[in-house]
């Protein structure tokens, strides 16, 4: 399993302000764990930063880490979600992840982490 503390991070360049910072990785792998086929998607993380932003080096090797992973779609993108999460503590993050087909079903899975919306900070 990636371990999160692969991720880096750097600090809030304007912390003072409400911008999205988004990312997208369009070469994510892992690996089924029913039938051992690798899976692909594009993961697109989207979020607003609080203190700190993650550093992308550390975030390609954070995703490559799960290739050889047996790991159901919903189960990596709620981790991955989690790990940003937890390491960013975000003011509000949400993360995509765009299943590439397989007998002809795609599917996205989208999750969140951070403040509901018309929650006050």
């Amino acid at each position: 399993m990636a371990d999160p503390k692969i991720l880096e991070t750097f600090p809030n360049p304007a912390p003072h302000r409400d911008y999205v910072i988004e990312h997208t990785h369009h070469e994510f792998t892992s690996v089924c764990p029913m039938t051992g086929h690798p899976d692909f998607a594009s993961i697109t993380v989207r979020y607003v930063a609080d203190k700190v932003c993650v550093e992308l080096k550390s975030l390609k090797l954070y995703f490559h880490a799960y290739r050889n992973e047996g790991i159901f779609f919903e189960a990596v993108t709620n981790k991955i979600c989690d790990d940003l999460g937890a390491r960013l503590k975000p003011r509000e993050l949400t993360l995509v992840a765009d299943w590439k087909g397989r007998g002809g079903i795609m599917s996205r899975i989208t999750a969140s982490f951070g403040r509901k919306p018309g929650r006050k900070r």
